[in-house]
């Protein structure tokens, strides 16, 4: 089914800067690592993360630090910018409607719950880990589209914007999860001027409000009451995207506040945000790290559920689909190249590193997270990329005249 003109060119440039920011989100990943494990640099790196810099707005989170106005804050931007994906997604672009939605929503489904059912199965002798069962649940986008980038032309446009789809739809689950199963003790109160926040908010939106400035106060003032509420603070973002209203777009028209929103919050989210995320929660100490600890429960489950998980659930969905008549392969794709695809989905990063730190409040328990994640992820990626290298080469060889 092909795409409008109004629609090609903001999900393929979507895809050329979410590239490029996976790239540097890469980047900061590696440099977190080197500058948590050099003994010049390893002190300074925590002592900056957890110095109290900012007042206490939260008396259950107590005074702001660098690590909690980025997993609290900047974070809440990130999904502000997830949210108005989705909805144009959902509204005006490759999820408008069920036919388009029903192959990534089974996929995306599937590689969710398959990676908790293996995280569980592996961690199952420790009731305690159970709480982190979301954590493998994740795809990072940003990280897995940075490494399709480093195939060129050997990764076809179909297979990036089917990734992009099934990413869209792992970010719905998500989202839900984080509210729904790592929320605190609420503040009845505080939830209720979030909800009048939103409610004015969303009639802001109906009387076609434009102003990006309305919109970005709004976003603030909701995100503060969410956070004093006990709902993590990020989903927020997600809820500020609802409002905001969105006019479908006629072919090079993109000019509705979603979209002008949209398009001036990404460069900032891709480059900026997401990469400090990156850099503050990346960083664990791997001194004395060996095969005794990635083989503990808690690192393994989390590897296992990316790597085994993310791979069984969404090849395997895709599979039965097409067998069954449900779905048709996406562009033409070889199973080689779904394959490729699937394994891509098992790089977790940024959502599992976040998720990981809802989870556990235990220092030794989130660093033993981020160990699985980097190396379920770091698999997960040069599996993927190599799967999709020989897909190319067998295709190419395909059409050479014998």
């Amino acid at each position: 089914m092909t795409e409008r003109r109004g629609v090609v060119t903001p999900i393929r440039d979507f895809l050329a800067s979410e590239a490029a920011g996976g790239i540097v989100l890469i980047a900061a990943a590696v440099l977190a690592m080197v500058v948590a494990n050099l003994p010049a640099t390893a002190h300074a790196y925590h002592d900056w993360l957890h110095l109290p810099v900012g007042p206490v707005l939260s008396g259950p989170i107590g005074p702001m630090t660098p690590h909690l106005w980025i997993n609290d804050g900047l974070m809440a931007l990130f999904f502000l910018l997830v949210g108005l994906e989705i909805k144009r997604e959902m509204l005006d672009g490759r999820l408008a409607s069920w036919e388009r939605r029903r192959l990534p929503a089974i996929a995306a489904a599937s590689g969710m719950a398959v990676p908790a059912i293996v995280y569980l199965a592996v961690t199952r002798g420790e009731p305690a880990l159970g709480h982190g069962w979301a954590i493998p649940a994740a795809t990072d986008i940003a990280f897995a589209i940075g490494v399709m980038a480093l195939l060129g032309s050997r990764a076809p446009p179909a297979l990036k914007l089917f990734l992009m789809t099934v990413a869209i739809v792992d970010d719905m689950g998500a989202v839900a999860v984080i509210a729904l199963a790592y929320t605190a003790e609420l503040d009845v109160a505080a939830l209720a001027e979030a909800a009048a926040v939103f409610a004015a908010m969303l009639a802001l939106g109906r009387a076609g409000v434009r102003s990006i400035a309305v919109w970005l106060i709004g976003f603030a003032v909701l995100w503060y009451f969410v956070l004093l509420s006990g709902v993590h603070a990020t989903v927020a973002g997600v809820l500020a995207a609802m409002a905001v209203p969105i006019r479908e777009t006629a072919p090079g028209a993109d000019d509705s506040p979603l979209h002008r929103l949209e398009h001036g919050l990404h460069p900032w989210v891709a480059f900026a945000i997401v990469p400090l995320f990156g850099f503050a929660n990346a960083g664990v100490p791997l001194g004395g790290t060996g095969l005794g600890e990635l083989a503990a429960p808690l690192p393994l489950g989390v590897a296992a559920g990316l790597f085994v998980g993310k791979q069984a659930g969404i090849f395997g969905s895709i599979w039965l689909a097409v067998r069954l008549g449900i779905a048709s392969r996406p562009g033409g794709a070889s199973w080689t190249q779904i394959y490729g695809v699937a394994l891509l989905c098992g790089i977790g990063f940024t959502m599992s590193l976040f998720i990981g730190n809802l989870a556990f409040a235990d220092e030794h328990a989130v660093d033993a997270v981020k160990i699985g994640v980097l190396a379920g992820s770091i698999v997960s990626a040069v599996a993927g990329f190599a799967v999709l290298r020989v897909a190319h080469r067998e295709e190419r060889n395909a059409v050479r005249p014998g």
